[in-house]
């Protein structure tokens, strides 16, 4: 079986060619795919094909993908967490050796400077930019998940105190952290206690405007807010009365709207901290990997929208299914499956929200009698999506 695939934003073709030769990439079949492969695309507003089956972003933000929309129609979202971590950790690691000396005032300055006294002019001027080092400073980091842990260790060995925030921070992450990162128990402390703050967390309703009036009101005066997650986690207004009263000393992100152009004490770069050669190649490789997983075994690893489902595949056929999260579900696949006359070599169901997906494993050759069990579970109404893999 040949699978489509759509893919947006010049996806790294040397990325994409993890998917094999059983699928078509952007060809006849790409009107109604199989699956996406983006970065950037906005979905929201538009219509998903009949036959999509998962969306996989090629990053680790997945704001511009509905995930209610995409989850009710059966469509696992997958996103690439860590691939392109390295990429903006080095960025945050640049922005804060940026705003500690003001190299680009400076570079800016100096430009402006004529004449065969040049010399003279930089030794006469440089005292504008003599700055201070970040060493022996403390950063607070807000999320530790895999771009937030390597920052934090590497500005630690850069001679910082680090402080490090995340109440939802998984063991396989804390397991990388080093132990002089100060965890903290309250974000407060965050605020209260750091030179330079930097976030790591995704956009919900939780995070939203992290960064308020109540915020910027416990942080001292001369912080440097970093901000390369996104920019709704910071109020902007608020953010201006704080520059104005002093408190924030300079504020860095990598997603520019028009209100934070040509401001003083603000720095906007393109939306480049993730956009290295490398990261993108990363990024284009797991997204390839993760959707042939899914669509040639059914497994689900790093979704948003749905539980991580592994199980070895060693039947003639699998059947997946996104069902309702309902009680007795299990019990009632069970007892199609048994009606059917066919027995059970395998099956795991895991849950996440009103969801829930189920790996279903047959000890049946009879492709016939496989297919009217497709249709019997499509007729269901608690079931969502099924398909079958035929693994003869």
């Amino acid at each position: 079986m040949v699978y489509s695939v759509k893919t947006y934003n010049n996806i790294n073709k040397i990325g994409l060619k993890e998917l094999g030769n059983g699928f078509q990439i952007d060809g006849e079949k790409a009107v109604n795919p199989d699956a996406y492969i983006l970065r950037s695309e906005n979905l929201h507003g538009q219509v998903f094909p009949s036959q999509l089956k998962a969306i996989a972003r090629a990053g680790a933000g997945t704001n511009n993908i509905p995930i209610e929309e995409a989850t009710e129609a059966g469509i696992v979202v997958f996103n690439t967490p860590g691939a392109n971590a390295n990429a903006v950790k080095e960025a945050v690691i640049a922005s804060l050796l940026m705003s500690a000396r003001d190299y680009l005032g400076a570079n800016a300055w100096v430009n402006t400077l004529s004449g065969a006294d040049v010399p003279k002019q930089v030794e006469a001027g440089k005292k504008a930019f003599a700055g201070s080092e970040i060493a022996g400073k403390t950063l607070g980091v807000i999320g530790l998940g895999a771009i937030g842990a390597r920052i934090a260790n590497d500005a630690r060995r850069l001679g910082m105190t680090v402080l490090g925030y995340d109440p939802y921070v998984s063991i396989e992450t804390a397991w990388n952290i080093s132990s002089h990162v100060q965890r903290v128990q309250d974000i407060k402390d965050i605020f209260a206690q750091s030179d330079y703050i930097t976030i790591h967390v995704p956009l919900n309703d939780g995070t939203r405007h992290t960064f308020d009036a109540e915020a910027f009101a416990l942080m001292p005066k001369g912080v440097t807010i970093i901000n390369f997650a996104r920019g709704e986690l910071v109020d902007n207004q608020a953010l201006f009365d704080a520059i104005e009263t002093g408190v924030v000393k300079n504020y860095i992100t990598d997603f520019g709207t028009e209100d934070l152009l040509n401001q003083e004490h603000i720095t906007v770069f393109p939306h480049v901290g993730g956009s290295t050669a490398e990261a993108e190649l990363n990024c284009a490789i797991m997204a390839g990997q993760t959707i042939r997983r899914f669509m040639e075994t059914g497994e689900i690893v790093n979704s948003v929208n749905f539980p991580n489902v592994e199980q070895s595949l060693s039947a003639p056929y699998r059947l997946t299914l996104i069902n309702k999260n309902v009680p007795n579900i299990v019990a009632r696949i069970s007892t199609a499956v048994s009606e059917a006359g066919i027995n059970i070599a395998n099956i795991i169901n895991k849950s996440k929200g009103d969801y829930a997906y189920t790996l279903l494993d047959l000890d049946e050759s009879d492709e016939a009698k496989v297919q009217d069990l497709l249709a019997a579970f499509q007729g269901s109404e608690n079931i969502v999506r099924v398909r079958v893999i035929d693994n003869r």
